[in-house]
């Protein structure tokens, strides 16, 4: 089993800037994708960012430039910078990640974190 337990959001102004981190913890062995998504109220959840095992990254279009997905492996933590944060942005963010458990794909999820931010 894996625990993953995010942190670093708050309610922050419109251009503001906060880091969200994710630590994995449990069953972290050969830990391979590691992503942040976000649900907004009334929304479905999408995906923001995600990092591969080898550094790849992948975003979403609407936050390309602005946010920067890291990770850290050592620490089994994975980051995401997000800077010149717009309204918009505000969501619950959840951090995911998944492994291969005996030849099976099995996703985490933690509980959540939530980014406000005002206009």
């Amino acid at each position: 089993q894996v625990q993953l337990v995010e942190s670093g959001g708050g309610l922050v102004q419109a251009g503001g800037s906060l880091r969200l981190s994710c630590a994995a913890s449990g069953s972290i062995f050969s830990i391979n994708d590691m992503g942040w998504y976000r649900q907004a109220p009334g929304k479905q959840r999408e995906l923001v960012a995600t990092i591969t095992s080898g550094g790849g990254t992948n975003y979403a279009d609407s936050v390309k430039g602005r946010f920067t997905i890291s990770r850290d492996n050592a620490k089994n933590t994975v980051y995401l910078q997000m800077n010149s944060l717009k309204p918009e942005d505000t969501a619950v963010y959840y951090c995911n990640a998944d492994r291969y458990l005996v030849g099976v794909l099995v996703t985490y999820w933690g509980k959540g974190t939530l980014v406000t931010v005002s206009s």
